[in-house]
């Protein structure tokens, strides 16, 4: 039986440690008092400097690169909350590692994904808070609850706003057909069409794309996907919306910039105008370009902690 906090305390580890301090500060409070390193053998060390006995405490982790640290400091930092008598204890993940492996492809496949739900839950975690999962059914691989918010509420409105003028003249694109759902979603908030891209993946991080379905001639095109690794798949996209569907312009978005690999270099050589992310990943300035636009998260998650912690339902956060 999960025990209501008498306070909210938020603390973070080392992997997004800008998204806490202003979640903290929306909350009107500020990010608890730890000391998250390592020792000289490379072991995690977290050290506690507050009391957090009977309180809510939120510990604000993306596990993003360097995915094992940052998920080891993440299930340490909760052991420790459990055994300072913490009242109840959310790990809030904007960005959840290893959720792409979340099936076996291949015979003998491991699925992590389930094996990091089911570490974060023995590690003492009361509840989840994510956002986009890139499988939603991820969810089921938790038995604590999980509240699992969406990108798309915060990326609609930019676009919606941008193009307020000429929305007759934009087509929202899902790159593939897992993004279907998400991007229909999207073109339903701002008011356009949706399209479809056909491909094939060859091997990992490698895929062809095959057809369009739809149509974009003439159009201002939005690509809307969860996130952007390599940026294989995207700019591949790009460049077919373009030649062979005539498109007049290409824009992308997603909730997770992971940028990984070529990604830069193949984002600066595309024929993509801009590409807007949330930053549930840290994107850096040396990520950073003219083509690469950054909005923030706090606000929707310290309305979520907020939610959470009043008992309140966070599904009207979606609408």
């Amino acid at each position: 039986m999960l025990v209501h906090g008498k306070d909210i305390k938020i603390f973070c580890g080392n992997s997004t440690p800008e998204v806490a301090s202003q979640i903290a500060r929306h909350l009107g409070t500020e990010v608890g008092k730890a000391e998250v390193g390592t020792f000289s053998d490379g072991e995690i060390s977290v050290s506690i400097k507050e009391t957090v006995r009977g309180s809510d405490v939120f510990v604000i982790q993306s596990t993003c690169n360097p995915v094992n640290n940052n998920l080891m400091e993440l299930l340490i930092m909760i052991d420790a909350f459990k055994r300072a008598s913490a009242a109840r204890i959310t790990a809030v993940i904007p960005y959840f590692g290893y959720a792409r492996q979340d099936r076996k492809a291949h015979a003998r496949d491991p699925i992590s994904a389930k094996l990091v739900a089911d570490l974060i839950t023995a590690a003492g975690a009361n509840r989840i808070l994510t956002m986009d999962l890139h499988a939603p059914q991820i969810q089921g691989f938790f038995n604590i609850p999980l509240d699992h918010l969406l990108g798309v509420p915060l990326l609609a409105p930019y676009f919606k706003k941008i193009h307020e003028q000429d929305i007759c003249d934009v087509v929202v694109v899902s790159p593939d057909l897992g993004s279907v759902t998400r991007a229909r979603q999207f073109a339903e908030r701002i008011g356009a069409p949706l399209a479809i891209v056909d491909k094939r993946r060859q091997m990992a991080n490698v895929c062809e794309v095959m057809n369009i379905i739809g149509d974009v001639r003439d159009k201002k095109v939005i690509i809307v996907d969860d996130m952007i690794d390599t940026a294989g798949t995207l700019c591949n996209a790009a460049k077919a919306i373009l030649e062979r569907g005539g498109a007049a312009e290409v824009c992308a978005c997603a909730t997770h910039g992971v940028l990984s690999g070529q990604a830069l270099e193949r984002i600066a050589a595309s024929p993509l105008k801009e590409i807007v992310v949330l930053d549930t990943v840290p994107v850096g300035p040396e990520k950073m370009n003219e083509k690469i636009t950054v909005l923030p998260i706090a606000p929707v998650f310290a309305e979520a902690i907020l939610r959470i912690y009043n008992d309140r339902p966070v599904s009207p956060l979606f609408d």
